[in-house]
Order: structure tokens, then sequence, then C-alpha cells
């Protein structure tokens, strides 16, 4: 009887994800192509991202450059992760973690990212102080256009920030958190019962997702007139696209995989194939994001405040040379 049994059970429905040299050795020409081809995109985006950090840090000044550096940064460090994840399954616990913590970042450098586009916060309040916001917006009070419009103040733009640098903080010690609940087997993302840690922390990451990206719904909505000349509303679309994709994709493939809706395939289960066609779809649309984002940031900036001075102090020097030749002549 426990040898029928042992035969019948399929290795490719284990819930536990292969090693790396295990996925190699199952991979046909096909799959050694696809992997090398995300190999090489994760590597393009990551390359060019590099190339544009160097670029940014010549070209603007502090602190504006490692925002910009921060808020670029979402899909090619998304794009790396997934291809680790890819390449290594069982380290996919590890690699999400480390992605979701950078982009809870992201989402607090986009909200600083908008005030210093508008000169910092002290030019920001004189400029909006006392202005009526609007914050019947997304992704929380899209739909209540009864709510009235608050007045911009100090204290209201502390807690647009705060609203924010929450989800950074939070999320970074939840995750911390599931990463050392998961090593010890008490993290189980298909395990639903409500006795479990996963049924309890994801929701309320969820509320804390929301809460967050609210306070930057606030200020882009009332302020992106105002920068329509630097491409605001094309950056601001590509974070929310980085938004959607790497968060709701990655949650409905999760479902549809606990689910069964995505079948096992040796020698991966149905938990750990869709986790490899999340990574592998994120390589590849983070990898155009990249592109996309590089034509938006990697632009002609404002010459800093050195550079201005050395230029002025040298067309001073040229009309003094240039004077000096007239008098000797």
């Amino acid at each position: 009887m426990e040898e029928s049994l042992n035969v019948t059970i399929d290795p490719a429905c284990l819930q536990e994800p292969p090693l790396a040299g295990d996925m190699l050795k199952h991979l046909d020409t096909f799959g050694l192509c696809l992997y090398a081809m995300l190999t090489f995109m994760s590597s393009v985006s990551l390359l060019l991202y590099l190339e544009q950090c160097v670029y940014i840090y010549k070209k603007v000044s502090y602190p504006k450059k490692t925002t910009i550096i921060w808020v670029s940064g979402a899909a090619p460090v998304i794009a790396t992760m997934a291809c680790f994840g890819m390449w290594i399954p069982r380290a996919v616990m590890i690699t999400d973690m480390a992605s979701n913590c950078y982009f809870a970042v992201v989402v607090y450098k986009v909200l600083i990212l908008l005030l210093q586009e508008l000169g910092g916060s002290s030019a920001f309040l004189e400029r909006f102080s006392g202005t009526p916001f609007k914050i019947s917006t997304g992704p929380c009070c899209c739909c209540c256009v009864c709510l009235p419009q608050v007045p911009m103040s100090r204290g209201m733009l502390f807690l647009l920030k705060i609203g924010a640098l929450q989800y950074a903080i939070l999320k970074t010690v939840l995750s911390v958190l599931s990463v050392i609940l998961w090593t010890n087997g008490y993290f189980d993302l298909s395990d639903l019962e409500i006795t479990g840690t996963a049924i309890w922390i994801n929701p309320f990451v969820g509320v804390l997702t929301i809460t967050s990206l609210w306070p930057v719904a606030i200020v882009f909505m009332n302020t992106n007139s105002f920068l329509r000349s630097l491409n605001i509303i094309a950056k601001y679309a590509m974070y929310q696209l980085i938004l959607v994709l790497s968060q709701l994709q990655t949650s409905i493939i999760n479902i549809l995989a606990l689910d069964g809706t995505i079948a096992c395939a040796p020698p991966l289960s149905s938990q750990a194939r869709g986790s490899m066609l999340s990574q592998q779809m994120m390589i590849m649309e983070m990898f155009i994001i990249s592109l996309v984002n590089r034509f938006l940031y990697h632009r002609a900036y404002d010459a800093l405040p050195s550079e201005t001075h050395d230029n002025n102090l040298n067309g001073k020097m040229a009309d003094w040379q240039t004077a000096l030749v007239e008098h000797d002549v």
C-alpha cells in the first residue's frame, strides 16, 4: 500500500520549490533561451540605471538627485530581484521582500520629489499655504466627492508626509518579520486558516499600502498642472504602473496558483510555477518601464550653481582679457 502511494505521488506537485541546480536540469532549449533573454533584459535595465545614476549625480543638485535616483531605480531593482528569484526559486520570499521594501521607500520618495520639483517644503508652503486641496482622490476616497477641500498648512503637509512614510517603515518591519516566520515554517501564503500568520499580516499590509498612496495622490492631483513641463504626469503614470504590476498582478497570480488554476509542471508545484510566471513577466515589464524612465529622467537639467558661477567667471575672464588686448593695441 505504501509503495503504491509513493508511486502515484507526483513530485511536481510538492509544495517546496526546487533547487537552482534542479531547475537547470529540467530546462530544455526553449527554456534556456528564455532564461538567457530575461537575464539579459534585467542586466540591461540595471546597467542603464547605473549609467543614469552617474548622469543624475553630475547634473542635479542635492537633495533632488538622491530622490530621483531612488524613484527611477524602482523598475531595475524589481527586475534584478525577479531575475534572482527566477534562477533561485527558493529565494523568492527574500527577493520579493527586497523589492517590496524598496518600493515602499519609493512611495515616500515620489511625494518628496513632487515637493522638491516645486522648490522644496518651504517654497511649497509659501506657494500653497491656505489654498484648498481636494482630498477626494484615489485610492481611498475617489468616490467620496462630498468631502470638503482642506486648506494646505504646515500641519497638513506633515500629516501627508507621515502618511507616506509609515508604509516605508512598517512595510520593511513586517517584511522582515514575515521572512523570519517563513524560515521557521510559520508563514505560508497557502495557509488561509484564522490561526495562520499570513491571513493577518497581508491584509494589514494592504491597508498600509492604501493609506500611503492617498497622500501622494492628493499632492499630485492638486499640483500636477504646475509641473507639466517636467513630464510629471508620465513619471507618475510609470510609478502607478510599477505599483499595479508589482503588487496587484503578483497577488492575482498567487491567488490563481493557490486555487489550482495554474497547474503544477515538473519540477514546479502550482504555487512555485505561479511565482515563476510572475517573476518572468515582471522582468519583461520592468525592462520596458526602465527604458521609458530613462527617457523621462535622462534629460537636460538646469546647470548647478557651481557650474553657473564657473561659466560666469569664465565669461568675465574672457571679457577682461579681450578688453586688455584691445587696450594694449
